[in-house]
């Protein structure tokens, strides 16, 4: 026997229960709640703290300037101050002398009979014949505290093979600073020139043999030629091809009562003696020359040179 429906408008209590409870099922079924498991699957990333590097810009290099170099100033040499033309009546200098054989540069110094003594002074104490001692000009200026001094006579220097066995050896008349007289024997009739050094003069001969042996003056040496006389040129010139070639040419010389010695340059002897003769000397002897020349005036004006076994010196009195 079928049981009867319940009235329309009855709904039993434990139907109510079931239905609402399948309500909430659907609800929770359709919007289901994400657990953060479940949104792996997109994780939002943890904030990062971004930290911006503002790099700052490398300077760029400004090229260094390159220096403008100024360019130095090139010196204007100093002019070169003109030779004097007449010789010096006291000390040292060059001169410029004009001749009718060209122009020539001299190197001299002068000094007064009166205030100088002037010697001969010889490194062989007497006569000597072989492998002759020599010295200097400035050792012969030292050893008599000289303040001037120049080459003296021609001699047979070691160097030439000509001179072998008579090794610097000299045959020209010569009384040194000892009042000994060199070569005496040789000379007794030499008619070489000569020049004579005494207190208060000087003395030039056209031959040596017009002279004695005496001991009073205080040098003699003799050699040739005899360039200016009495004023005038008295060497014209020989067949000798040494003295014919251009060199620097030793003299002494005076005038009045100032001696002189000094060197011609590039000349000949004959020109050597135009050119004294130019300077107004009233006599003038020829000294050896070539590579014995020297010229001393408180150091070396000329040379050294070679070793010399003879020199002529100016000492103060």
């Amino acid at each position: 026997m079928k049981k009867p429906l319940p009235p329309l408008g009855f709904i039993p209590i434990p139907l109510l229960i079931l239905a609402f409870a399948l309500s909430v099922g659907v609800i929770f079924l359709k919007v289901p709640v994400k657990t953060v498991s479940e949104n792996s699957e997109a994780p939002i990333p943890s904030p990062t703290a971004s930290v911006e590097i503002s790099s700052t810009p490398t300077a760029t290099a400004v090229p260094t300037a390159t220096p403008t170099v100024t360019p130095t100033a090139t010196a204007t040499p100093a002019p070169t101050a003109a030779l004097a033309t007449t010789p010096p009546v006291s000390g040292y200098g060059k001169v410029s002398v004009t001749t009718d054989v060209g122009v020539f540069t001299v190197s001299l110094g002068s000094a007064d009979i009166a205030s100088t003594r002037v010697i001969v002074d010889t490194a062989s104490a007497s006569d000597c014949s072989s492998n002759c001692p020599v010295l200097s000009l400035g050792e012969y200026a030292a050893r008599n505290n000289a303040y001037a001094g120049i080459n003296g006579t021609y001699f047979c220097p070691r160097d030439y093979a000509s001179c072998a066995g008579k090794e610097n050896t000299f045959d020209f008349l010569v009384m040194n600073k000892n009042k000994t007289y060199i070569n005496s024997d040789k000379n007794v009739y030499s008619t070489n020139p000569g020049v004579i050094f005494g207190d208060g003069y000087v003395r030039f001969v056209g031959a040596i043999q017009e002279w004695g042996r005496d001991t009073g003056p205080n040098g003699v040496l003799s050699n040739y030629p005899l360039l200016v006389s009495g004023g005038n040129v008295s060497f014209g010139g020989n067949s000798d091809p040494k003295m014919g070639s251009k060199g620097a040419r030793s003299f002494v010389a005076n005038k009045g009562n100032l001696v002189y010695i000094g060197v011609v340059h590039n000349a000949t002897v004959a020109e050597s003696a135009r050119v004294l003769k130019a300077l107004g000397m009233d006599n003038a002897l020829n000294l050896d020359n070539g590579g014995s020349t020297a010229l001393w005036w408180g150091g070396y004006k000329v040379g050294p040179g070679r070793g010399l076994p003879n020199v002529i010196l100016f000492v103060l009195k």
